[in-house]
């Protein structure tokens, strides 16, 4: 039986291989980071769609429903996107820093 949930997640997955393409055509994602971006979207609708494939994982963590598992992970998930762009964030920061630094350095 196919959930509302399921439906959502596989409409979801659709539009974001649609959109990943979409970037691809505008030169904004190489093959290498087009395939990557397909393939997480495959992998999403495959697990919206059967989530059952998971059990073996629930019980061997000791999960009580398969929705826990992937609210942890999607949390974990999360939390390690924000400290990557937060790193990325400070270098660019720090890079720009230094560039104002050597502009302000010339003109004086």
């Amino acid at each position: 039986m196919v959930l509302g949930i399921q439906i959502a997640g596989f409409l979801f997955g659709l539009f974001m291989i649609y959109y990943s393409f979409l970037h691809y055509k505008r030169k904004e994602f190489t093959v290498k980071e087009f395939s990557f971006w397909s393939g997480l979207w495959i992998f999403f609708i495959i697990i919206a769609l059967f989530p059952y494939i998971l059990n073996p994982i629930v019980k061997s963590l000791s999960f009580a429903r398969t929705f826990d598992l992937l609210v942890i992970s999607g949390f974990l998930f999360l939390i390690a996107v924000n400290f990557y762009v937060y790193t990325i964030t400070r270098k660019n920061q720090m890079q720009l820093e230094t560039i104002v630094r050597e502009i302000a350095m010339k003109k004086k």
